[in-house]
């Protein structure tokens, strides 16, 4: 197998991007893409950190962000694992994307930017959730937005395929394959269906 390692080779690959693709760059947030970003309860956080990269699923049952002004935008860090990998990666290396999905919609849109982490209390205070707070807030700003090439949603049907959940390897199964039988998949997965929905906040 060759591999390309350099951008001459690469490019003789594809072709040159059409208008629209290079166009659809904005360095701010314009009204569009704030009514969709807005609209979205769901994205992926990816970051990058001296260990390598980390992309991290995001999610609320309101906007997944909040719009602070027109370059910038504020991402709770809710209740987790205590990995906080996203978080110290952004510690070190503030660049970050943020990939923004709605179910039913092909369409998404990407954020790159620059992100800092604040546990700063009136910030944390805007997302107040019957008195819980997150215990830091993520503030990104943004470099460029724009949205996604539509395809790969459209290949994977994503929103149109139903549900192919049924015969799934349990969370369980997998810990205990990752830890040699060490972790009982079975005992952990019965803990977990009682306690994953309980003060996720």
């Amino acid at each position: 197998m060759e591999w390309i390692t350099d951008l001459d080779t690469l490019h003789a690959q594809y072709g040159t991007p059409g208008k629209p693709a290079v166009a659809k760059v904005a360095a701010h947030l314009t009204p569009a893409y704030r009514g969709f970003i807005e609209a979205s309860r769901f994205c992926i956080l990816s970051t990058v950190g001296p260990e390598g990269t980390d992309g991290s699923p995001r999610g609320d049952e309101g906007p997944v962000v909040t719009v602070l002004d027109s370059q910038t935008v504020a991402l709770p860090d809710w209740k987790g694992n205590e990995r906080i990998d996203s978080l110290r990666n952004i510690v070190r290396d503030g660049r970050v994307s943020l990939y923004f999905m709605v179910p039913g919609s092909t369409t998404s849109v990407r954020i790159n930017g620059t992100a800092r982490l604040t546990a700063d209390e009136d910030l944390r205070v805007r997302f107040d959730r019957g008195g819980v707070h997150p215990r830091t807030v993520i503030v990104i700003r943004v470099a460029e937005v724009y949205s996604q090439c539509a395809r790969a949603l459209q290949r994977s049907a994503l929103w149109t395929s139903g549900d192919l959940s049924a015969g799934l390897p349990s969370v369980g199964q997998m810990l205990q394959d990752a830890t040699a039988g060490v972790i009982d998949g079975a005992e952990y997965d019965r803990e977990r269906s009682t306690r994953a929905h309980l003060g996720w906040w």
